[in-house]
């Protein structure tokens, strides 16, 4: 299977953000990539202070996911799409899976807010995994995935081949221009990505956005921790990368022992 990753630039507007997501699918369908994920919270941009983000409505937003969804079954690919999201009650920070048809499969919340989000969002309670062409997979977001590693082991013990891990790290007015991948200067979210897909064994796939001072790049990574693609610095693309499922074994996972971590 080959697996997509964008790294869109920040979005100006909800319709913006559409409008890239279009052009990074098209791009990613054209290299026969069978699914793509987007960065955290790209509908309608996540709630960072040095951005002018629009207002999310209950209609704005199932508006952009029908807008979302047509452009999958247009392409014929699954999209991965974080957005807010407003269920019943709960105004939720989530990633929609949209199949290649077009059809929403479901979302995954983030269950694991960030401190600085307390006010923003109210946090999920259900893990789930999805399938794409017989290829089951997980989702954990930004934080959870960083700091919050069972939310990765819980995928790869239930049979998930891949984790993918929408985040936004950085900033387009303050901090450092990185220049090498894995440098032990960088933050440590690169070499956060790499934990996750070793100490589990399946494949990790993280996407950012695309901004001057950016954290981390957007990374595929494989299940003995080697970095098979990841984007430049501050470039909007599309990162594609052949997978073998086959090597996504969940064997670490597999054998870890619960039982020894309950009180007696």
């Amino acid at each position: 299977m080959k697996i997509a990753i964008a790294s869109p630039l920040f979005p100006t507007s909800i319709q913006n953000g559409l409008s890239q997501l279009e052009e990074l699918v098209k791009t990613a369908a054209a290299q026969q990539a069978r699914i793509i994920c987007f960065p955290e919270s790209y509908i309608p941009g996540y709630p960072s202070a040095e951005f002018n983000i629009e207002r999310s409505t209950k209609e704005n937003m199932e508006a952009a996911l029908q807008q979302a969804c047509d452009v999958a079954k247009k392409y014929h690919i699954a999209v991965i799409l974080p957005m807010d999201w407003f269920d019943e009650d709960k105004f939720l920070n989530v990633a929609q899976v949209i199949a290649p048809d077009g059809t929403v499969l479901g979302y995954q919340s983030k269950n694991q807010l960030d401190p600085s989000e307390d006010n923003t969002w109210q946090a999920g309670t259900k893990r789930r995994l999805f399938e794409i062409d017989g290829v089951k997979f997980g989702i954990t977001i930004c934080h959870e995935g960083f700091r919050y590693p069972e939310s990765v082991r819980w995928a790869a013990r239930n049979g998930a081949a891949i984790v993918f891990h929408p985040h936004f790290s950085g900033s387009n007015t303050i901090g450092v221009q990185l220049t090498e991948y894995r440098s032990n200067k960088n933050p440590y979210y690169e070499q956060a990505m790499m934990m996750r897909s070793l100490e589990n064994t399946i494949y990790f796939a993280s996407a950012n956005y695309a901004t001057k001072f950016q954290e981390s790049a957007s990374s595929i990574i494989a299940p003995d921790g080697s970095c098979i693609a990841y984007q430049d610095y501050g470039k909007a693309v599309v990162v594609v990368a052949d997978i073998d499922t086959t090597q996504a074994t969940g064997k670490l996972a597999g054998r870890f022992k619960p039982e020894l971590y309950t009180s007696n």
